[in-house]
């Protein structure tokens, strides 16, 4: 599958694979949602620097609005879509590819889909059926995860955005990674170390939150993707067994991307009374030509670290403000207000150049932690449950939305829910 990625992958980024009009691709739709969007969109973005392909896209979200913003400002001769779905029936993504198809369609007429469609799937049926050339599908294992599946045919927009070679030192890198937490000293194993960290915050100090700041903006997208990755494994109250578990088994993961975090939510990460651990991440070298751009945000960076660490004490507080020549009452007053408790944890994951194979180092480093924290859980961190179970009823709700069915099974909450939605749209 590797190997038909470059090929396809270079056919289109050379030209030699066109529309259906003769016209090279200049646009990459990649369809997907879950983990067959977060891992792809975030690592395009991450690795902005070294794109020499086709501009890449995503769509998740079936609001209208996400597929309808972006056809508006696309060519439909020179645009290929990658439709990403493991069972090619998850239904956000079916409903903007069939939209998406109705837009080729409407323009290019139906023999145009071999050209402009691609499958990634386990379901080549299904794929097929839609209309897809058996030729334009890539699978992959079908017990791969979305948020374990980036390295997979998953990730053939990160391949056509940076090419086959800058893909290679993308797993290489993983790989790597892989090695290390396979063969290193758990006293010296990062991933081991990093889960226990993990583990000793929440399920022993019964910390509930945990976030994740990489100064870099192009990992602007990386904390929602170790959400899904960490609350979407770990996020469980039964064991392997199926044991009712007494331990909460995983944090809440969030983030942003720099110094925007800090004037957004760091406030309570200084100064509320819930102690949030933290995840600074920082490259000594940027990857665009402002480095007096970077010397500011990697100061900002070491400050909030060490500023969590140190605090501010009474003491330090009044002396600064009598300083400032401050009357004793008003000092007084905003002394309260200005101390920082400090001793608030965080890990600085600092790297020389977020490339390639530095982007493949950090989602496996992640990857490994999530898996140990899961072993010493004893959750099975590979199936996702509760995310099924919203699908389930959705399925059953839409026709009742579309042909305004009764909702003599529905309970009383979600019928008055539907009756005042079906009265506000008359």
């Amino acid at each position: 599958v590797l190997q038909a990625m470059g090929l396809f992958s270079e056919g289109v980024r050379s030209g030699r694979i066109r529309g259906c009009m003769g016209r090279a691709f200049t646009d990459v739709v990649s369809i997907g949602i879950g983990g067959s969007d977060l891992g792809p969109a975030m690592a395009v973005r991450a690795l902005a620097p070294y794109h020499d392909g086709p501009r890449c896209h995503f769509v998740a979200n079936v609001d209208g609005a996400d597929l309808g913003d972006l056809l508006l400002r696309l060519d439909p001769e020179t645009t290929l879509f990658l439709v990403v779905s493991k069972t090619f029936t998850t239904q956000e993504t079916m409903t903007n590819a069939c939209s998406a198809r109705a837009w080729i369609v409407d323009v290019l007429g139906a023999a145009a889909l071999q050209d402009h469609f691609v499958a990634i799937s386990t379901n080549r049926e299904k794929a097929i059926d839609f209309g897809l050339s058996p030729e334009r599908i890539f699978g992959f294992w079908d017990w791969v995860g979305g948020r374990y599946s980036v390295w997979s045919a998953v990730g053939l927009s990160l391949m056509m955005a940076i090419g086959e070679r800058s893909f290679a030192a993308f797993l290489a890198g993983a790989h790597a990674m892989d090695r290390h937490f396979v063969e290193a000293p758990l006293h010296e194993n990062m991933p081991v170390i990093m889960a226990l960290i993990g583990i000793w915050y929440r399920s022993f100090l019964n910390y509930p939150a945990y976030a994740v700041l990489p100064y870099d903006q192009r990992l602007a997208r990386f904390p929602a993707y170790l959400q899904q990755l960490d609350m979407e494994s770990n996020g469980k109250s039964v064991d392997s067994a199926g044991a009712t578990v007494s331990y909460p088994t995983g944090p809440i993961v969030f983030g942003e991307a720099g110094t925007n975090g800090q004037h957004a939510f760091y406030q309570l990460i200084h100064q509320g009374n819930t102690i949030i651990p933290c995840d600074f991440l920082l490259a000594a070298n940027p990857t665009h030509a402002s480095d007096a751009h970077h010397l500011v945000l990697s100061a900002n960076c070491f400050a909030q670290a060490e500023a969590l660490m140190r605090g501010k004490t009474e003491a330090e507080v009044r002396t600064e403000l009598a300083a400032r020549g401050g009357a004793s009452e008003t000092i007084e007053r905003l002394v309260p207000h200005r101390v920082f408790g400090g001793n608030r944890p965080s890990n600085m994951l600092l790297y020389r150049q977020l490339d390639p194979a530095m982007l493949g180092r950090l989602i496996a480093l992640y990857e490994h932690k999530i898996f140990v924290q899961g072993v010493v859980f004893d959750v099975n961190s590979f199936d996702q449950w509760g995310v099924e179970l919203g699908k389930e009823l959705a399925t059953l709700l839409l026709p009742m939305l579309v042909d305004r069915q009764q909702l003599t099974e529905k309970d009383a909450s979600t019928s008055g829910l539907v009756h005042t939605y079906h009265a506000m749209r008359s």
